[in-house]
């Protein structure tokens, strides 16, 4: 006869009792066991482990009742605590991990999804204060896409990074006013825009996309497989639909980003909440109930802020009429000359082209990375040196089957632009994960008339850039002594070349050639404003309706000057004066000093704004002290073993010395992001001092006249040769204009007066 147990009380040695039944020695389904410091459990059993459902009270007056599994908090289940803090919600392993609702004992309240204990997906958090924010978590911070309102009716809309709004996002404020724009680490940081209160303010509209699977999205499937008693239900707010609890979690997968949940219902034995990546789209259009008859202009503040200090204001008027007029000039698609090589690969030009690029690049680092290193000689440089290859969509013996279209490959002078690589401590394996990884290319709009197409790597390390045939002729014809000058020069600004290829249409009328370049701006500090520096002035101006976060401006809209010390000051000079020696050397012009500045406002500068503004509330002459402007960026000792940042993927130079340092070797201290490796070019600290205009426009405001900076440059676009058809434009242009201010001059005035302009107008001697 099968035994089903007994029921019986048995007693230890250690002083625990178990009072229930007894299967064998072990206690069976149902039973009571009373630890000797007083803790109770009385539930289901299964063998010697309590498994099922069962309540626990612990000594300290704590108490869980729920699933538990294996001796563990497993499942669904409530644990209250002594100090009045309440968890109700999924569990594993002893941990909180699921959805959940946590009333703490100080009145917060969060209800959403927890990790292994911690809050980590999307949910709810409600502060004692009254303060609000819907979105999501990473490992118990806020991180990713959410809402945060606060008591006193500000809203804010956007991107979170451990806790700080770090991205983009619209800052709703409890008076009516709108500003939409970036934050860095909690500070606003970089260029937006700000509507007053009582003004006309975009509509802005949440785009539900089920399809979208970028780095925002966020997908949550929750299956259900008990009955519909089960189910707990609590409302996230009005805003976020439905999270549905069970006492029963077995399946729960999702990703890191989300904002709004929608439930969907299919029956009562099983439903799947789905959460959909919202993006926000900005629309300048007015309510549409507003005639034509009241539209009128709206006030808006076009500002820019560094490291949470306002740096530069300009007040714009627009009407209705003029936004929707520069709405429909910004989605205008403009015709593409025909003989571009943006017309070979048609509708899908682009998606193919980046395909063939990793194709190709893959296969040819591949080929050339296991051949013995050795130095280049004068036949890697010639036309034999070339690596050629057909890659058919269906694949062959050397290449592997695609999606794109059938095309052949030309790798130039491989062996030469494998040794470059190594100059620049670039690993072979890193290289092609950066260009050829599962993230691709992204496409970046070409900043100059050339028509070129760029695409940028994932990790912003590589630019990539179609070049025409006279280009690849210069590159060729250069690339042995640009090969040396690298070599001798480690520290040069020039241009940093890694691959030039071509790629061929069947048939072999079709052919697109680019070049692998580093990027100048691969840094984790954000780039405020950016330069394409000549050093002519004739038509060297931007535009303001053309200007915004992202143009590259040109000489004639600089507006600063940058003192630097003197030391690096002179490693700079000299750097650059010997690169544009060898471009001279090469006929080369037409090669600018691409220049971008990080604007860095140190903690006391915000201290400083608001004593200055407090002063100005002040009666006439109760400010005694003169307003003084705080002490530039630190410069410390180089000490390589504490640098915990490196200078930038593709830079092998030494670092560089500060006379203020009494001439050694020095990084530069940002408090809250790094200690960083000073180099030439690369995290170069500098003062920009404010040029004094006598026809400044009144509207643009700028608050101090210096700024602290971090300057990053390199000399770009150096494969233009002084050829007939220069020589024919020079003299064109210099019937119309001074001969000495138009861009196309021959190499060495080219030469001269680009120094010159950087020596007096740019990096002046400080006095």
């Amino acid at each position: 006869m099968e035994d089903n147990g007994r029921f019986d009380e048995k007693s230890f040695s250690n002083g625990d009792v178990y009072m229930g039944m007894i299967k064998g020695i072990l206690p069976h389904e149902k039973g009571k066991y009373t630890w000797s410091d007083g803790t109770v459990y009385e539930g289901d059993w299964e063998g010697e482990k309590m498994t099922g459902k069962g309540l626990v009270v612990w000594s300290t007056g704590a108490q869980y009742e729920g699933e538990i599994c294996g001796g563990y908090l497993h499942g669904y289940g409530t644990l209250t605590t002594s100090a009045g803090c309440s968890y109700r919600g999924g569990w594993k392993m002893n941990a909180q991990h699921g959805i959940g609702l946590k009333k703490y004992s100080n009145s917060d309240m969060y209800e959403g999804l927890w990790k292994e204990g911690v809050l980590e997906g999307s949910g709810r958090y409600t502060w004692k204060n009254g303060n609000i924010y819907v979105g999501n978590w990473k490992n118990g911070t806020i991180h990713g896409r959410g809402i945060m309102k606060w008591v006193n009716g500000d809203t804010f809309d956007g991107f979170w990074s451990n806790g700080l709004m770090h991205g983009s996002g619209v800052y709703n404020f409890g008076d009516g006013g709108l500003y939409i724009g970036t934050w860095n680490k909690g500070l606003k940081d970089g260029k937006g825009v700000f509507y007053p209160a009582g003004s006309k303010k975009p509509s802005l509209r949440i785009l539900h996309s089920p399809h979208d699977s970028d780095d925002n999205g966020f997908l949550l499937n929750i299956q259900k497989h008990e009955a519909p008693k089960a189910r707990v239900k609590r409302s996230l707010s009005a805003n976020i639909a439905v999270i549905s609890r069970f006492k029963s979690f077995r399946q729960i997968s999702h990703r890191t980003s989300s904002l709004k949940i929608n439930l969907i219902r299919n029956d009562d034995s099983a439903q799947d909440c789905v959460c959909h990546d919202s993006s926000l789209s900005l629309s300048n259009d007015f309510d549409e109930d507003q005639s034509e008859a009241s539209v009128r202009s709206t006030l808006v503040y076009e500002r820019e802020y560094a490291q949470g200090v306002l740096i530069m204001e300009r007040i714009s008027e627009c009407s209705e009429s003029s936004r929707n007029k520069k709405q429909q000039n910004k989605f205008s698609v403009k015709k593409v000359n025909k003989s571009s090589c943006l017309d070979i690969f048609q509708g899908r030009r682009s998606y193919y082209l980046k395909l063939n690029l990793q194709l190709g690049i893959r296969y040819t680092v591949g080929k050339i990375t296991p051949v013995p290193a050795r130095e280049v000689r004068s036949s890697d440089f010639g036309d034999r040196a070339r690596i050629r290859m057909y890659f058919p969509r269906a694949g062959s013996k050397l290449t592997p089957p695609h999606c794109s279209i059938n095309f052949y490959w030309k790798d130039y002078c491989p062996m030469v632009f494998r040794n470059l690589r190594e100059m620049f401590k670039l690993d072979a394996a890193d290289y092609m994960m950066s260009i050829c990884g599962d993230s691709g290319l992204r496409d970046l709009s070409s900043p100059g008339k050339s028509g070129s197409i760029f695409y940028l790597s994932k990790d912003d390390r590589f630019v990539i850039k179609t070049v025409n045939k006279s280009e690849l002729k210069v590159l060729l014809r250069m690339l042995p002594k640009y090969y040396r000058h690298v070599g001798d020069h480690e520290n040069t600004l020039i241009t940093k070349f890694f691959g030039l290829h071509r790629i061929t249409l069947r048939g072999g009328k079709k052919q697109v050639r680019f070049v692998v370049m580093g990027n100048v701006f691969c840094t984790e500090l954000q780039i405020h404003r950016r330069y394409d520096l000549k050093g002519s002035s004739q038509g060297r101006y931007t535009d303001n309706d053309k200007i915004n976060c992202n143009t590259t401006l040109k000489d004639l809209d600089l507006k600063y000057e940058f003192h630097m010390d003197k030391k690096l000051r002179e490693s700079l000079l000299k750097q650059i004066s010997l690169d544009c020696k060898f471009l001279e050397s090469q006929h080369i012009i037409d090669y600018s000093l691409l220049l971008g500045l990080h604007f860095r406002a140190p903690e006391n500068m915000k201290a400083f704004v608001e004593h200055h503004e407090s002063m100005q509330n002040l009666p006439s002459g109760d400010e005694e002290e003169h307003l003084i402007l705080p002490k530039g960026l630190v410069l410390v000792s180089h000490e390589p073993s504490i640098v915990n940042t490196e200078p930038g993927p593709h830079i092998r130079g030494n670092t560089l010395r500060a006379y203020s340092m009494g001439d050694s070797e020095v990084d530069l201290l940002l408090p809250g992001t790094a200690r960083l490796r000073v180099q030439l070019g690369v995290n170069m600290p500098a003062q920009a001092t404010r040029k004094i205009e006598e026809d400044k426009v009144a509207k643009e405001v700028e608050l101090f006249e210096v700024y602290d900076v971090v300057l990053y440059m390199g000399i770009i676009d150096i494969l233009q040769s002084y050829n007939l058809k220069k020589k024919v434009e020079h003299s064109y242009k210099s019937l119309q204009f001074d001969p000495l201010t138009v861009s196309v001059i021959e190499p060495k005035m080219y030469d001269e007066r680009f120094l010159k302009f950087l020596e007096e107008k740019v990096f002046p001697e400080t006095p």
